[in-house]
């Protein structure tokens, strides 16, 4: 997590657009994505010239001499970051936006610019040149504070940073899952190098980036130093899907700038035929929305045979089973009612996921988690595709803590079961003996069955009560007396005082 003065410079950016008039969180965030990616492209052509001169290759940059902008002609250098960016500041205002704009949306389909096609439909919104000039030079030097922290992810740290603008903002909280529960879900699944990964309904990216980030720590040698492996990390391992073009975007940004080349993001309604995927992903990770109900008529056929019903929690749940190839692993978080629902299609897609496929664990989290956008209590529900059952018993938690208080302000606390929760998951073979007054037990599935598939923990969990001996009644008469005299005693000492 970054601090200090580069903190500081990224506050300063944030107060310069307020102070220009634009304070919704998303529109500073999708400008700030637009430039970014502007300057970026400068600097990989610069990049790209010098490893290109020094193996003794030819490169030509996508700025030499005329570029067509449009049915217009202009010379390539003054589309150049580092060019522009010395303009005063009405002519850099013009060129940015007659020139720079129209140019990146251009690029699309190009080799030289994977994340091209995320501008096609950009729009410049920066209202004035004094605004655009304050931006630059504003984030020039926070490019230059994160070049000097080279030995670091500080790139992904500053822009996830920026990320947590919108949560804080108190606007569109709903797009942030919490990090630290994305990063215990992603530390549960443990991915692999060779897993291609997928969130259907994927937000800022943040499920895919993490997953990337436990890849970098935990096999950096096997995916950097193998050709093939690194092509499937950059290029072929990671998937998201969203229907907020902006979302897409910045989640796009956000995987570029965790060092992913060219992630699979696109717009797409995942629950729609519009998405065919099936049989694909060996690891989905999710927090899907749940916005209530859909008409019939915008739903996928084959999710609907799963479970009849409009509730895109459930919907989603039959997605993330087709999508998945035999073997696949989900770790998805799903709204409380999924578990305990007593509706015909609330049991049939527990029953298909019980039943059907591998049901491991089911985490319940406190209803604080997602606060202060929603009060809802959410569990995560872990699971593998096997299509032909395979369950034997699930593995509950009862999380109390997540390291934050459970109220609007949510203040970091010491109370934290997170790090029990992934010690635990990854040594089940100790969990067989644990009662049910415990944190964590088993349930065998046939009393799940019983229970007509509810899976809330509660149905499960055993409430142990102390018994409390009170003294008798005889005794409490005495300790009475006993005071009653004292007072006494006490009342006559203070009368021979007056």
């Amino acid at each position: 997590m970054i601090t200090g003065e580069l903190k500081n410079k990224i506050d300063s950016l944030w107060d310069i657009f307020a102070a220009g008039g634009l304070v919704n969180p998303l529109d500073v965030i999708e400008q700030i994505t637009y430039l970014m990616f502007i300057r970026d492209l400068d600097d990989s052509d610069n990049l790209r010239a010098k490893e290109s001169a020094m193996l003794g290759l030819p490169y030509k940059s996508i700025f030499a001499g005329e570029v067509a902008v449009g049915e217009r002609k202009v010379d390539g250098s003054q589309l150049k970051w580092s060019v522009f960016r010395d303009f005063p500041a009405g002519k850099m205002y013009a060129t940015m936006q007659e020139w720079v704009f129209p140019f990146i949306k251009s690029l699309d389909g190009k080799k030289d610019s994977a994340y091209s096609k995320y501008m096609d439909d950009a729009i410049f919104k920066l209202p004035t040149p004094l605004l655009l000039s304050k931006v630059v030079d504003a984030l020039d030097e926070i490019y230059a504070l994160m070049a000097k922290e080279e030995d670091k992810d500080v790139r992904g740290d500053t822009y996830e940073y920026l990320l947590n603008k919108i949560a804080q903002s108190g606007l569109n909280g709903q797009f942030r899952t919490p990090r630290h529960i994305i990063k215990m879900m992603v530390e549960m699944m443990s991915p692999k190098p060779d897993d291609i990964i997928c969130d259907p309904a994927c937000g800022t990216s943040g499920f895919l980036v993490t997953a990337g980030e436990y890849l970098k720590e935990n096999h950096r040698e096997e995916i950097f130093f193998n050709k093939q492996k690194k092509d499937h990390y950059m290029n072929h391992m990671f998937f998201g899907y969203d229907m907020d073009r902006t979302m897409l975007r910045i989640g796009a940004m956000n995987m570029m700038t965790h060092g992913v080349e060219s992630p699979f993001i696109e717009y797409r309604d995942s629950l729609s035929d519009q998405n065919s995927d099936k049989d694909k992903y060996s690891l989905i990770l999710a927090n899907p929305p749940f916005k209530g109900s859909l008409d019939y008529d915008t739903v996928s056929a084959d999710l609907l045979k799963v479970c009849k019903t409009k509730k895109t929690e459930l919907l989603f749940l039959a997605l993330f089973l087709r999508m998945l190839r035999i073997g696949g692993r989900c770790a998805c978080i799903v709204p409380d009612g999924v578990l305990f629902g007593s509706s015909t299609a609330h049991k049939a897609i527990r029953k298909e996921i019980i039943e059907g496929n591998r049901l491991e664990a089911v985490i319940s989290m406190p209803s604080g988690v997602f606060k202060p956008y929603a009060g809802v209590s959410t569990a995560i529900l872990i699971f593998t595709k096997t299509g032909h059952g395979g369950t034997d018993k699930v593995w509950f938690y009862d999380m109390g803590a997540d390291g934050f208080s459970l109220d609007d302000k949510r203040s970091p606390v010491n109370e934290n079961d997170i790090p029990d929760i992934i010690a635990r998951f990854h040594n089940l073979a100790g969990e067989t003996e644990r009662e049910r007054t415990e944190k964590s037990f088993f349930v065998p599935k046939d009393e799940i069955i019983g229970n007509d598939y509810d899976l809330s923990i509660n149905k499960y969990k055993k409430t142990e009560y102390v018994p409390i001996e009170y003294p008798s009644t005889a005794e409490i008469m005495a300790d009475l007396h006993e005071l009653e005299m004292e007072i006494t005693k006490g009342l006559a000492e203070l009368e021979e005082m007056l």
